[in-house]
């Protein structure tokens, strides 16, 4: 989660180089929100008064994800709130590449919502999401990228489609281990 966090700054500090605004999509905005409240949730000093309660011994809300492999083969998942579907999936050992970990400069994350219904429930995707898309291998009407879909209560049921293939410019052929 941390490492999550430091990729969201170095993107905001970046961002703000260029004179662009630091956040620019909801996904962003509520990625951002999940790693504060995880942060929150997760202090690194110790508490002496032993009034305060300990937040991580509440039971972090979490979606059911179904993927769906290249060869049929379906992987149920739960997933936490605020969590997207790329970190869900390397966290859970499915080949989901994500070779820019996240920060819409490839297409190697492409999913497909199955089922119109969950991908209507999605907010529009940005136009950089889009630009990414146009590179995917298999693009289809309800294509997303996995790191823009974030875990809601109204997506619990989702289930997601792995393409055939992806397209990675960078090393075509290499299959890098999630961190």
């Amino acid at each position: 989660m941390l490492s999550r966090i430091s990729r969201l700054g170095v993107q905001a500090v970046n961002r703000a180089k260029l004179g662009q605004n630091s956040v620019t999509s909801r996904n962003q905005k509520e990625a951002i929100r999940s790693c504060m409240n995880y942060v929150g949730n997760h202090s690194f000093c110790s508490a002496t008064d032993a009034n305060v309660s300990d937040k991580s011994e509440q039971p972090e809300a979490k979606i059911s994800v179904t993927f769906i492999d290249k060869d049929g083969d379906e992987k149920l998942i739960n997933v936490p709130i605020g969590m997207s579907m790329l970190e869900a999936a390397h966290e859970n050992d499915i080949e989901l590449e994500g070779a820019c970990e996240g920060s819409l400069a490839c297409s190697t994350c492409h999913v497909i919502v199955t089922d119109v219904d969950y991908y209507n429930k999605l907010e529009d995707p940005e136009d950089e999401e889009n630009d990414m898309l146009d590179l995917a291998f298999g693009l289809t009407e309800t294509s997303r990228l996995g790191c823009q879909v974030i875990a809601s209560p109204e997506l619990d049921g989702i289930r997601l489609a792995l393409p055939a293939a992806t397209r990675n410019f960078a090393v075509d052929g290499h299959v890098p281990k999630p961190h």
